[in-house]
C-alpha cells in the first residue's frame, strides 16, 4: 500500500514494479493513511483504510471489490457517547483474513475485534477498553494462525492475546519492559505456517518470536538504519516458506529475515516513486509470495516479488 501517493502497486515475482492503484480521497479505490493490508487465500486483497474508518477490498490486481464501514465511536472520556454499531470503525489499524476467508478486523479506536465473512455479513466482536482479559487498549495488530486462531496486539496493554476463532479468551503474555518476552507498544503480529508468533515489538526497535502458546524462543533488532536494525518498525508477515518480513517505517524500507532473524535483503528508500515509502505502515504476503505494502504516507499499496532483481 503506497500510503502517501494514496495508491496500490503490484510488482513481479522478481520485484520489478508492475501495478499500482490508489490516490488520496474517499472514494472507492481511494485512502487516507492506510495502515494495514492482508491477503486472502483466495488472492484477494484486503486494505484498513484507516482514517476513511473503512475496509476497501480489491482483485490480486487491485481492482476495487467492495468496501465497509463508516465513523462510529463511543469517547466517555469528552462526553461524546457516540456508540460504534457493528457496521462502524474507528481508525482501524490491522486486517487479517484466516483460512476459511473470515476477516478480521482491528478497530483500534474502539478497542475491539470485529469479524466478517469475507463478503462483509456480520459474525462477531468482542473487547471492550480496559486491561483485563479480552479486553484491548488500542489494539493495532491482528493475525490468524493456520488453526484458526486469533492473536492481537494489544498495543497500548503491552501484551500479546490468543483467542479462538470466535473470540473466546485463551491467553495473553507480555508486559511492559525491555527483556525477553516483554513489550513496549506492540504494533504488529503474524503467525506462521508452524504457528510460531512473531511480534513487531515497536518501541524496544525488535523482533521478538514466540511459540504458538506464549513462551519466548528469539529476538532481533536493535535501532538504527543498518541491516537487521529498525527505526520504528510497525507490520510484520511471515510467508508460506516461513520468510519473515518487516515495514521498517521511519527507514522508509521493507526487510526480509529468515525465520530466525538471520538477515536476508532490504529494499526501499524515502519518497513516491515505484518502490520507495514513506512510512509503510503494513506488509502482507501472498499465497504465490508477492508481498503487499501498506505504504501509508503516500496512500497507496504497492507489491513486490520474494527476492529483488
Amino acid at each position: 500500500m503506497d500510503t502517501a501517493n494514496h495508491r496500490i502497486r503490484k510488482s513481479t515475482t522478481s520485484g520489478a514494479f508492475v501495478a499500482k492503484w490508489g490516490t488520496f480521497g474517499s472514494g472507492d479505490g481511494q485512502f487516507h493513511l492506510p495502515s494495514g493490508v492482508a491477503v486472502a487465500p483466495d488472492g484477494s486483497v484486503y486494505v484498513a483504510d484507516r482514517d476513511n474508518h473503512r475496509i476497501q477490498k480489491f482483485t490480486a490486481s487491485g481492482a476495487f471489490v467492495a468496501k465497509w464501514g463508516t465513523e462510529g465511536w463511543f469517547d466517555g472520556q469528552h462526553g461524546q457517547f457516540i456508540y460504534p454499531f457493528d457496521g462502524e470503525f474507528w481508525s482501524p489499524y490491522g486486517v487479517a483474513v484466516a483460512p476459511d476467508g473470515s476477516v478480521y478486523v482491528a478497530d483500534t479506536g474502539n478497542h475491539r475485534i470485529r469479524k466478517s465473512t469475507a463478503s462483509n455479513e456480520f459474525v462477531t466482536k468482542w473487547g471492550t477498553e480496559g486491561s483485563g482479559d479480552g479486553q484491548f487498549r488500542l489494539p493495532g495488530g491482528v493475525a490468524v494462525a493456520p488453526d484458526g486462531s486469533v492473536y492481537v496486539a494489544d498495543t497500548w496493554n503491552d501484551r500479546i492475546q490468543k483467542f479462538t476463532a470466535s473470540g473466546v479468551f485463551v491467553t495473553k503474555w507480555g508486559t511492559r519492559g525491555s527483556g525477553d518476552g516483554e513489550f513496549d507498544v506492540p504494533n504488529g503480529v503474524a503467525v506462521a505456517p508452524d504457528g510460531s508468533v512473531y511480534v513487531a515489538d515497536t518501541g524496544n526497535e525488535r523482533i521478538q518470536k514466540f511459540s504458538a502458546s506464549g513462551a519466548f524462543v528469539t529476538k532481533w533488532g536493535t535501532e538504527g538504519s543498518g541491516d537487521g536494525e529498525f527505526d520504528i518498525l510497525n507490520g510484520v508477515a511471515v510467508a508460506p516458506d516461513g520468510s519473515v518480513y518487516v515495514a521498517d517505517s521511519e527507514n522508509c524500507r521493507i526487510q526480509k529475515f529468515t525465520a530466525s532473524g538471520v538477515f536476508v535483503t532490504k529494499w526501499g528508500t524515502p519518497g513516491s516513486g515505484d518502490g520507495e515509502f514513506l512510512g509503510p505502515g503494513g506488509v502482507a504476503v501472498a499465497p504465490d509470495g508477492s508481498v503487499y505494502v501498506a505504504d501509508t504516507g503516500n496512500s497507496r499499496i504497492q507489491v513486490f516479488s520474494v527476492t529483488l532483481p
